[in-house]
């Protein structure tokens, strides 16, 4: 029998997955891109993120789990579809784009849908909510991050 949690981190890693297909192969013009001074823990982002989302698919699997297959607890899924679809889209489309401005606006969005989320949940499934909590302090310094090498590599915004 398929569980639950074996469907949402199936559907998590075919997001990721398939988002590395559409990602340019040519990587160059980030790696060119000027970075803050202060940004000392660029390697440590991937690990960041992937906690991240293993947060965020913990999250998901509780509300499920608490009240599965209503219409409420579906739309919630599709929240957090969404929140996943916007985040693994920051890297694509603005390499794809070459622009940090996108990058920033991207991070933004990310941060407002999982704040909708996390208050939608919040009353009911305090766990859940709690998970998200990472997202919500690592979005924006990672959004700022952005925003600030639009500063530091003006013909790239």
């Amino acid at each position: 029998m398929i569980r639950s949690w074996m469907v949402i981190g199936g559907v998590a890693l075919l997001i990721a997955l398939g988002s590395n297909l559409i990602t340019p192969s040519d990587v160059q013009w980030f790696r060119r891109l000027r970075r803050p001074r202060w940004l000392t823990f660029e390697r440590a982002i991937p690990v960041i993120w992937t906690l991240i989302f293993i947060c965020g698919g913990w999250s998901a699997y509780i509300v499920w789990e608490s009240n599965p297959g209503t219409g409420r607890t579906w739309l919630l899924m599709g929240l957090y579809l969404l929140l996943e679809i916007v985040t693994i889209a920051y890297t694509p489309v603005m390499f794809w784009l070459r622009s940090l401005r996108v990058g920033t606006i991207i991070g933004g969005t990310g941060f407002v849908i999982c704040l909708i989320l996390t208050l939608a949940i919040l009353p009911v499934y305090r766990v859940a909510a709690v998970l998200l909590i990472p997202y919500l302090l690592w979005s924006p310094i990672s959004t700022y991050t952005t925003w600030k090498m639009i500063n530091l590599n003006p013909q790239d915004a």
